[in-house]
């Protein structure tokens, strides 16, 4: 009798484990691949999408949170209508008025980015919020510490079990939901895209102007990503305040010295300032000074060793194109902007 009565307790108690983990459940996120796009290199499989997930990564991302004191989020450096970049300074910003030493790089399409950072010092997505997190001129916090806030707040308690379940809040899942939200943020609806897919058509001096940038610029911006996600040399004359040696940082090797990432040009209209160290405030001068600035060095690229020569008139009609990689659905999503709810 004793043992029929124990086994039916265990019964009871399991059942109503299964009952708790039945109720809950979250709803899968589709990503879709645009028609022109390379398959993605994100593995969705190990951090699977669901619109819970990506919620809670928003909350994230517009959250001050993140920083050791409650002041800088993620958003304060990557501002949805500027294409996930800042445009009111040239170097990053952090806690305490502390400025960094490189531009915010765009966030967008990272589903097909295997670097990360201006000189690739992250591999992963799921890594990246690392860096500016535990960075000193920028959020300056600590995973676990951010972790510890997280779980008193009720809030986050239940976002977190929305999205993961009920398990305990950690830094691994906390990197995942951010990886969820950021990876989302795909533009691939500009007036270019529209061309390609054959429902609209170039003016003619956007048209003269994709004919010189796939001359002259597309082996490093390369269709339809317009970025080879590679490390290149571009010819800048070094900061000697910043004294910025680029990826050799992370190689410690002398071929690397003053190649940085090759960022995308999408949405480039809004993405302002430019280069690594934001000295460039229009697109006007990037292509002055790819057409006669460009610093003869060991380490540069070697697509850059001939001065373009382009009229002013072709150098107007480079900017018209990079005009058409707006992509303002995406700029303007309310889907990526601050939670409000």
């Amino acid at each position: 009798m004793k043992h029929s009565t124990f086994y039916i307790a265990i019964v009871s108690v399991v059942s109503i484990v299964l009952i708790g983990f039945s109720c809950w459940h979250n709803t899968p996120l589709y990503f879709e691949v645009p028609k022109s796009f390379p398959k993605p290199v994100y593995d969705f499989q190990k951090n699977p999408l669901t619109e819970e997930g990506f919620q809670l990564g928003r909350n994230l991302f517009y959250d001050p949170i993140l920083s050791k004191d409650n002041t800088i989020s993620c958003a304060s450096c990557h501002l949805q209508q500027t294409g996930f970049a800042h445009v009111d300074h040239q170097l990053s910003h952090g806690i305490d008025g502390k400025i960094g030493t490189r531009n915010a790089l765009t966030i967008q399409n990272l589903a097909w980015a295997k670097n990360f950072m201006w000189d690739g010092g992250v591999n992963h997505l799921e890594v990246q919020p690392v860096n500016p997190i535990t960075n000193a001129s920028e959020m300056n916090e600590t995973l676990a510490n951010v972790v510890v806030k997280l779980q008193q707040s009720e809030k986050y308690r239940a976002l977190f079990e929305a999205a993961f379940g009920p398990q305990k809040i950690t830094g691994q899942l906390t990197l995942k939901a951010l990886a969820q939200f950021v990876v989302m943020l795909k533009t691939s609806n500009s007036k270019y895209d529209h061309v390609i897919n054959g429902t609209e058509k170039f003016t003619d001096v956007e048209q003269k102007g994709y004919a010189l940038f796939r001359q002259n610029c597309a082996s490093c911006h390369q269709e339809p990503l317009f970025t080879n996600d590679k490390f290149e040399n571009n010819g800048l004359t070094p900061d000697s305040t910043l004294n910025d040696i680029g990826r050799m940082r992370i190689t410690q090797k002398s071929a690397d010295y003053l190649k940085f990432k090759v960022p995308t040009l999408r949405n480039i209209q809004f993405t302002f300032p430019y280069m690594h160290d934001g000295r460039f405030k229009t697109l006007n001068e990037v292509v002055n000074h790819y057409n006669s600035g460009v610093l003869q060095q060991k380490t540069l690229s070697a697509k850059l060793k001939k001065p373009l020569h382009l009229s002013d008139n072709e150098r107007t009609e480079i900017v018209a194109f990079l005009k058409t990689l707006t992509d303002r659905e995406f700029l303007f999503n309310p889907a990526f902007g601050y939670p409000r709810n």
